[in-house]
């Protein structure tokens, strides 16, 4: 155990010494809720999202990557081509407030060493902590939603993007990412999850799928630290 530790210890301190290029920057966009209420398209932005995102570059294919976001989300029945959704008449808002960190990879290598222009194609996933509303009939079927209580939980982020290097030191990128959360009650369909006991009259939806939310966006980020050298 203690050769396998050191010998982690000191391919990531190698590794280091040729990958010391930082990315930090923004992310701006729209975001579309997927789930028991509302339209059911995957990618229709209608509300805001924001934030903050950086990346350590470890190498020409590969990023660790942190972001901070933080989106609303929104849904009405009455927008949806569902007919037994527009006859129900749900509809609600909540705020996400989420962390994530995983890892980005690029189909092409992206390289900033190399003579521009530099662009690929990439995938990022990881694991993500967010914080939202609990939502629920609290005066029943006949009323509205209500947002009470706070819901933390996890969510799996799946992004497709396509990145392209303006100049040695500014990076842009296009990107649509899907969570799959770990939660049904981001749209007030699985109440239990609040009140902690099973209220089947207050319960619709599909009971089999959990809630989804989408980012659709823009990144721009500003390079800095040493000029990456990827020859290991």
């Amino acid at each position: 155990m203690r050769h396998l530790i050191a010998f982690v210890v000191i391919t990531i301190i190698s590794t280091s010494m040729y990958a010391q290029q930082f990315e930090v920057g923004a992310f701006a966009g729209g975001a579309n809720f997927v789930g028991d209420v509302g339209r059911t398209n995957y990618i229709l932005p209608n509300t805001p999202v924001g934030g903050f995102i950086a990346k350590w570059n470890r190498s020409n294919r590969h990023a660790i990557r942190l972001t901070l976001l933080y989106a609303k989300i929104s849904a009405d029945d009455e927008k949806s081509g569902d007919t037994r959704r527009q006859q129900r008449g749900y509809s609600f808002n909540n705020t996400i407030a989420e962390g994530s960190l995983g890892i980005e990879f690029n189909f092409y290598k992206f390289d900033l060493s190399e003579p521009l222009p530099q662009s690929t194609p990439y995938i990022y996933t990881g694991i993500t902590y967010f914080r939202a509303d609990h939502v629920w009939l609290k005066n029943g079927r006949n009323n509205n939603l209500f947002n009470e209580g706070t819901n933390w939980d996890f969510a799996i982020p799946m992004v497709m993007g396509y990145k392209e290097a303006f100049t040695e030191n500014i990076i842009g990128a296009l990107e649509i990412g899907a969570r799959y959360t770990f939660t049904d009650n981001l749209d007030g369909s699985w109440p239990e999850e609040y009140l902690g006991r099973r209220e089947p009259a207050l319960e619709f939806g599909n009971r089999n799928t959990n809630d989804w939310y989408v980012f659709t966006g823009i990144t721009l980020t500003f390079t800095f630290g040493r000029k990456p050298c990827y020859c290991f």
